[in-house]
């Protein structure tokens, strides 16, 4: 891609996004400047990915041909009146914040503008994120694409209506936090069973991994690939029972459905 890729805010996700580009060829290390609030945070992005940096935002969008906005959802109209004069009439902005709609975003700039909706999650870091994303319509296909690419070289995207949005943390942004509470809850059970800690979190570690594989790749129905692993009487469904006699799937929706109403601010609390 001949495409130059400004980043304002560069945290572990968007270093995690900077190393997907790089390591998958999408992008060169030179083709990407990256601003930071710090000139040690700086320094050390510049240092480990060997790309260009700077502390002025400016300077990021007068460089960028996609432009992604990596600041804390309350910094985002700031950072918007900083530099909107300075953004070259074609970029592709990319919000990378819960809450920010593409609404907003337009109004912050008060001109027409590209505008790319997104929500990843922190496995991006070891390029298996998942980035579900919207878009305005002035998007191209050409813009559309690229930007494809670029997501797609830290894991997998889905593109979705805007109003979705709000749903995905539940599902997707916040997720992985739900999976780590049940990896070390299985890694607990292991060792109470015997089992030391670190092979404890391997096994459960892996099975999650492998069981999320099989319903991507046999896309069966995750109810019929439990059933493949529940015989007649055995302790498998003996353990299914345990969680439905504990409201495992309750728990789950009940969880979600708070990571919604939070994301949609509904909920103070």
């Amino acid at each position: 891609m001949s495409k130059q890729i400004g980043f304002i805010g560069c945290g572990k996700m968007g270093q995690a996004m900077v190393l997907g580009m790089i390591t998958a060829g999408v992008v060169a290390a030179d083709s990407i400047m990256v601003s930071t609030r710090t000139e040690d945070t700086l320094q050390v992005v510049k240092e480990t990915l060997h790309v260009q940096g700077t502390l002025n935002n400016k300077e990021i969008a007068r460089f960028a041909d996609i432009l992604f906005l990596a600041v804390e959802p309350s910094s985002y109209v700031k950072v918007i009146d900083e530099i909107k004069h300075d953004v070259k009439e074609d970029t592709v902005i990319i919000v990378m914040a819960a809450g920010i709609s593409i609404q907003t975003v337009e109004n912050a700039f008060g001109m027409p503008v590209k505008i790319v909706r997104t929500m990843p999650n922190t496995p991006s870091l070891v390029r298996e994120g998942m980035t579900v994303f919207s878009i305005n319509e002035l998007m191209t296909e050409i813009d559309l694409a690229n930007v494809v690419e670029l997501l797609n070289s830290f894991g997998k995207t889905e593109l979705i209506e805007e109003e979705l949005m709000d749903a995905v943390p539940a599902i997707s942004g916040s997720s992985p936090a739900y999976v780590y509470m049940l990896i070390e809850a299985m890694a607990d059970g292991g060792v109470r069973d015997g089992i030391p800690r670190k092979q404890a979190y391997k096994l459960a570690a892996q099975a999650v991994l492998g069981a999320a594989k099989m319903v991507l790749e046999t896309e069966k129905h995750p109810g019929s690939l439990k059933d493949d692993v529940c015989t007649p009487g055995g302790s498998t469904i003996r353990a299914v029972a345990a969680l439905e006699e504990s409201n495992f799937r309750s728990s789950i929706l009940n969880a979600m459905k708070a990571c919604t109403r939070k994301s949609k601010g509904l909920d103070a609390e």
